[in-house]
């Protein structure tokens, strides 16, 4: 997946489209892993950003394409006083004008909280293995701009 993103992160940012990757701090099977996987794959460190470091940019974002994740872009962290990650930091992706989710389901994360972010009307789900729909958008993206 990580390269199958690098390549169609490279094919935009070739066409003039700012393309940068957020990352959560509990991210991944351990800490700095998704860093590790980006940067073996290419990715700039320059547009890889923590957190803290990119929230605030949410708002003016096109589009924001999620890649299996869930509790880490849960809304509810922030939206419901009384849920179980209430005040957990979480990525803002709802900010963004639009937002695509890619998941295997519609299921919850580790916390077991239903995320609203996957039913706003800014949000689009596409389900499936992250593997072959990764390849499919980079393909597809790549062909856009071979035309």
């Amino acid at each position: 997946v990580p390269y199958d993103m690098a390549d169609m992160a490279q094919t935009l940012r070739d066409n003039g489209i700012n393309v940068r990757f957020a990352i959560h701090p509990v991210a991944g099977r351990m800490p700095g892993q998704l860093n590790v996987l980006l940067a073996e794959a290419g990715v700039p460190y320059d547009i890889v950003h923590e957190l803290d470091e990119i929230n605030e940019d949410f708002e003016g974002a096109d589009l924001t394409l999620v890649i299996g994740a869930n509790d880490t872009v849960n809304s509810a962290a922030l939206e419901d006083p009384n849920s179980p990650i209430a005040g957990m930091p979480v990525l803002r992706v709802w900010d963004s004008k639009n937002v695509v989710v890619m998941k295997r389901t519609m299921g919850t994360g580790y916390a077991a909280v239903d995320n609203p972010v996957f039913f706003k009307e800014n949000t689009d789900m596409l389900l499936g293995d992250a593997k072959a729909t990764c390849d499919a958008l980079a393909s597809g993206v790549s062909a856009y701009y071979k035309r």
